[in-house]
Order: C-alpha cells, then structure tokens, then sequence
C-alpha cells in the first residue's frame, strides 16, 4: 500500500527534478561497479542440493562420473565394473569402485519484479531498485564462478534474457534489468493467474537442477501458487528473495492519508496521527508478511527477506 500523500511529499523535496529522474535508469555506472565490487566478496552462491542437476565445466559438490579423481569406496552390486579402482583391490584383497567428482557449470536463472507493487519507496530507493542490484550481486557473483546466468523481467510485458556466461554478459543483463522504471499511472488489480502462468513458464523452460532466484515483493503470492513453487522447488534450488520497504513494517505518522493498494487497487483513508491506527495496521503488515513467509515454507522454497535500504548486499546473501 502506498501513502500517496507521502509519496507527492518525498518527489517535491527530494526529487526537484522528478520528471527527468523517474526516465533514468535504476543504476548508474558508479553503482554497478560498487556491486561487481560486492560481489567479489561473495565466496560462493548460497544453493541447497537437489537431485537433478545441469551438466557443465565448474567443479561442484556433487559426485559422478568425471575427469577428477575424488576417492574409493566399497564395490556393490550393481555398481559399473568399468570404475573398478583394480589397485585397491589388489592392496585390500576386496573389490573397489573409483568415484569421481563430476564436473559441471550452473546455470542461475534471475527473476526480477518490476511491476506495480515493485516501484514503490520511501527509503533511499524503490524496492524495484534494490531488486536490481541484489540480481547485480548474484549475476556478476555467478560470472567470477564460471556460471552462466539469464533472467526473466516481470514487467508490463514480460522479457527472458537468454543466459548466457561470462562479465560481459552479466553486465548486459544488469543494464537490461536496470532500465527505467517510472510510475504506473493505468494500475490494474495483480491478476493471479498471471502470476501462475509466468509460474509455469519457468516450470517449462528451465532445465532440472538450475538455480532459480524470485527478487520481489511477493505482494502477488496466494494459496493458488503454493503447488507450482513446489514443484519449481523439487527441479531446481529456489530462492526467494523478498524485497521490504520501511512503511510495510511500520507505518509512519503523517496526518490523515490516502493509501492506494496497487495489488489490488482498493483505496483507504486512514488518520496516521492515531497510534491505535498505526497499530492495527502494523499487525495487519506483519500478518500478512508471516503469511507470504508461510507460503514459500510449504513450498520447501528458500526465503530471504531484503530491506529496501540495505547497502551490504553480499553480507545479506552470504547468509541466505
């Protein structure tokens, strides 16, 4: 919900020149190299083991048929003769199987929100540019690790970014993701069948094993898309990184306000200079946080929730 009062306040101080300001790109140069930067820190990418996988060149954690020799255990029956480690079990007197460490290339497929809910703040930034630059860190992390890297923009009309591996890649990526962003003025209630087809778009097209990072608000998450986040999750490591702003946490006191809800595009007075206002409306946020947290648990998907105005990305995702 956004208190549109305090909305035309932040853009007549603090934006003298909004209407130039709202055409230029959530990112400037000088960003993006601090969050290349950040992402230099980042030692690896947080991921959860699945059983399926995407075959590649990046040496990972899991075990397979590959060039590395990686130890010797117990042979089985059943298990292929042709990995029969024939010195161990001249040495032990009892049959050995060799285990090699496959090796693979993962590819990270980033989604970034960029819709209505999306461009919205009262901190510092919108959360749509946070999200920005929290997929700036995964991209350009997923690059110093030899990952290949794509992404889906959630916008008016939809946009997938092939993926693609390397920098340069993931700069061009970023640049894309980062395009301007200004208001909606024709907002529509969030549509949440829409929201189950992109759903299922993904549960099409990305391979089993890949790594798939949701960057949004969630204000769109119901009942109806616990199912396929299951199943996105039972193919691939899910991560859902929930973007939160300061006045979806605690209202602040402004005098009597308009909000406009743009997920579903009801409109509501309410007198801010009353604590038990600000009150009943902080319980009602934080119901409804714990909620879309819920949601995502039932699904066995990762959640992280990002403040808005938080600056340590990669201290933030090292921990996800």
């Amino acid at each position: 919900m956004i208190p549109a009062p305090l909305k035309r306040l932040r853009r007549a101080r603090a934006q003298p020149d909004a209407p130039a300001l709202v055409h230029a790109p959530l990112l400037a140069a000088g960003d993006i190299a601090g969050l290349a930067a950040q992402a230099g820190l980042l030692a690896t990418l947080p991921v959860r083991e699945v059983h399926d996988h995407h075959a590649g060149d990046w040496a990972s954690r899991w075990l397979g048929r590959g060039l590395d020799f990686e130890e010797s255990r117990l042979y089985s029956p059943g298990d292929d003769i042709r990995d029969m480690d024939w010195r161990t079990t001249a040495r032990t007197g009892r049959p050995h199987l060799k285990i090699y460490r496959e090796e693979r290339q993962p590819l990270v497929h980033l989604v970034v929100d960029r819709g209505a809910t999306m461009r919205f703040g009262t901190r510092r930034r919108l959360k749509v540019a946070q999200a920005v630059r929290v997929a700036a860190v995964l991209a350009f992390a997923a690059a110093g690790h030899n990952g290949v890297t794509g992404a889906t923009l959630w916008n008016a009309q939809d946009e997938t970014l092939p993926a693609r591996h390397g920098h340069l890649a993931a700069l061009g990526l970023i640049e894309q993701a980062a395009a301007p962003c200004p208001p909606l003025t024709d907002l529509a209630p969030t549509d949440a069948l829409h929201h189950a087809d992109r759903l299922a778009a993904l549960e099409a097209s990305l391979p089993r094993g890949a790594r798939l990072v949701l960057i949004s608000d969630f204000a769109w998450l119901a009942d109806v898309h616990e199912a396929q986040l299951a199943r996105l999750a039972a193919r691939c490591d899910v991560w859902a990184i929930q973007v939160v702003d300061a006045a979806e946490r605690a209202l602040p006191e402004m005098g009597v306000a308009c909000f406009h809800d743009m997920a579903s595009g009801q409109r509501a007075w309410l007198d801010t200079a009353q604590g038990s206002v600000r009150s009943a409306v902080r319980t009602a946020l934080a119901d409804r946080l714990a909620a879309q947290a819920a949601r995502l648990a039932r699904a066995g998907v990762r959640h992280q929730p990002v403040d808005s105005d938080a600056d340590d990305l990669a201290a933030l995702l090292a921990h996800g």
